[in-house]
């Protein structure tokens, strides 16, 4: 009989078969979920398939034999989003351990020329390190950065609610939200060239902002995280990605991303709840009436919910894969096809390496100095280049011919994660899913061998030390996980660990659908959380914070709902007409 998780070790205790709440994945997203819903008073299940909690957000000592002592995030590393909403207070998690370490710098770039780009959490010193190469790109990246940290403040307020509840979104709107928006829509020219600017692809805005490749290609680098091209036509939201590294700023968890779930881990413990690992669930069990009243996992243990079931897989697997038919067809006319057919995943995933270092990399042609690895470390030479990254997989091609990079010595900053004067390296290349012309080979048919992924990993190195030089030799041992690995480890769709593209057709209210963008499904009692799910992908836990939310309010009878929006109505024109007083 499987056992609660607690603090990375397993105890006995008489389990219940019935809880309020069932969530399937215990992610960072399902596990804030759970948070929220024990505060609310609610009995929490999370059934989790590996053998610790966490997804994407681990950090674990990969490698026992060949590297003891040195601990690898194994996915997530660098935390933006979380910062731009309210989980950590409301959750208090600095009380259940978690301590964020923020970057300065947060980004080094060296280009081939001998420039290099080195931001710092402050725009002014940034600007002063670009003007050593080029004083008027200086100038526009200050400009540049004032416009999109304005786009950031308009914005926010969206990523912190379900993305249909209209009241909820206006709520979120502070004075300070209010002003930034006003500014970028101030009359009809401003507002359509922000729709103009929101429709271009960051290739394009880079370009019309800038004359220098080395500060186009880290940015376009940057932008190109979300999952896309830099030319891709729906991904201008991507050209933020380097704004959110001044303010909020970029942090990690002291002892790596795993502490954030440690943390989140704790928070169920002392909140009532139930955590159970080596829990793969195979089939949600649907009533006779057409509600979602628990789930099947391998072995054929089924577990019953009263209140409902929350999947934190992506709505892909979970109807297509856990979900029956005919169960489809009879409650959910229809979305079967439309998720199979209509959502986007572009074939691009990535490669990641994680090497233990007897030494950090030097980064000798170019002034090295330690502090340029406090942050993230592109290797991306040009925005053709960063292109071809993209490109070249979503076709199913391996780009090796000249690989764009992101690279981080996590202990740089927090040394505890590696033994004494040692370090570790975190490599992400972005790489095909299904490799072109090898279908039906290598694991899971996509033709990532053994042996082809250890070619490409030394492909890699190879490219780091042509700016590292000392990396290949301080190598004391790596892992190399293909993208068919990480769909496997993580249980993501076609190792997309943003479960599905993060391009404007796919967010906020188009996240995944349509007809389920509010965390909820055509079948009653079944709700979806997680990176598929606005606001989408990263560390945020806003996906899990809204859907508590969205589920807390179907609890309540609709006169309750009614009169707290007409509270809410009230205070907001009382608050308007004090302000016109």
């Amino acid at each position: 009989m499987p056992v609660p998780y607690y603090q990375g070790v397993a105890y006995s205790s008489v389990l219940m078969q019935t809880y309020d709440v069932i969530i399937i994945g215990a992610g960072h997203n399902g596990l804030t979920c759970a948070g929220y819903l024990l505060k609310e008073g609610y009995n929490v299940l999370l059934l989790e398939k590996r053998s610790i909690p966490g997804g994407a957000a681990t950090t674990e000592e990969s490698m026992p034999e060949d590297a003891p002592g040195f601990h690898f995030n194994l996915c997530a590393i660098d935390h933006e989003f979380i910062h731009l909403g309210p989980v950590v207070e409301e959750l208090e998690l600095t009380k259940y351990g978690l301590e964020y370490l923020f970057c300065d710098p947060v980004t080094f770039c060296p280009h081939p020329d001998g420039s290099y780009f080195f931001a710092h959490r402050s725009v002014e010193k940034t600007c002063q390190e670009i003007a050593r190469f080029s004083p008027r790109d200086a100038k526009k990246y200050g400009e540049y950065m004032a416009y999109w940290q304005k786009v950031i403040q308009a914005i926010t307020p969206i990523f912190n609610a379900p993305p249909k509840s209209v009241i909820d979104i206006l709520g979120n709107y502070g004075l300070n939200n209010i002003q930034e928006l006003l500014s970028l829509v101030g009359g009809v020219d401003k507002a359509l060239d922000l729709i103009r600017t929101m429709l271009s692809s960051p290739k394009d805005s880079l370009g019309e902002w800038f004359d220098s490749e080395f500060v186009k290609a880290p940015l376009a680098r940057l932008a190109s995280e979300l999952g896309s091209s830099p030319s891709d036509k729906t991904l201008a939201i991507g050209a933020m990605m380097m704004g959110l590294r001044h303010d909020p700023g970029m942090a990690r968890p002291r002892g790596g991303t795993g502490a954030l779930t440690q943390a989140l881990v704790n928070l169920v413990n002392d909140k009532g709840g139930t955590i159970l690992c080596d829990q793969r669930v195979e089939q949600i069990l649907i009533g006779n009436n057409g509600r979602a009243e628990g789930v099947r996992v391998a072995g054929d243990q089924e577990y019953r919910a009263t209140r409902g079931v929350i999947s934190n897989i992506d709505a892909q697997r979970l109807f297509l894969q856990m979900v029956d038919p005919a169960d489809s067809a009879a409650y959910a006319k229809g979305l079967r096809e439309r998720l199979e057919r209509r959502i986007a995943n572009n074939n691009d995933s990535i490669v990641k390496i994680d090497c233990a270092l007897s030494e950090a990399p030097r980064f000798v042609h170019h002034d090295h100095r330690d502090e340029y690895m406090t942050g993230s470390v592109l290797i991306a030479d040009s925005v053709r280049q960063v292109e071809i990254a993209h490109a070249l997989p979503e076709i199913g091609e391996i780009p090796l011919d000249d690989p764009s990079l992101y690279v981080v010595v996590p202990t740089m900053m927090d040394p505890s994660m590696a033994p004494p004067g040692c370090h570790t390296l975190w490599i992400e290349f972005y790489a095909p899913y299904q490799i072109h012309g090898a279908e039906g080979t290598g694991k899971f048919g996509t033709g990532w061998t053994e042996e082809l992924k250890n070619q490409v990993a030394d492909r890699v190195i190879d490219k780091l030390s042509e700016y590292a030089p000392n990396v290949k030799d301080a190598v004391i041992a790596r892992q190399v996980e293909s993208p068919a690995d990480l769909s496997d480890r993580l249980g993501v769709y076609k190792g997309n660990f943003y479960h599905i593209d993060m391009t404007l057709d796919q967010m906020v209210f188009f996240r995944p659908l349509p007809e389920i963008a509010n965390y909820q499904t055509p079948i009653e009692g079944l709700y979806l959380t997680g990176a598929g799910t606005h606001p989408g992908g990263s560390i945020s836990g806003l996906p899990g914070r809204n859907c508590a939310r969205v589920f807390i309010n179907a609890q309540k009878p609709m006169t309750q709902n009614i009169k707290e929006a007409g509270s809410w109505l009230k205070s907001q024109f009382k608050a308007v007409t004090n302000l016109a007083r």
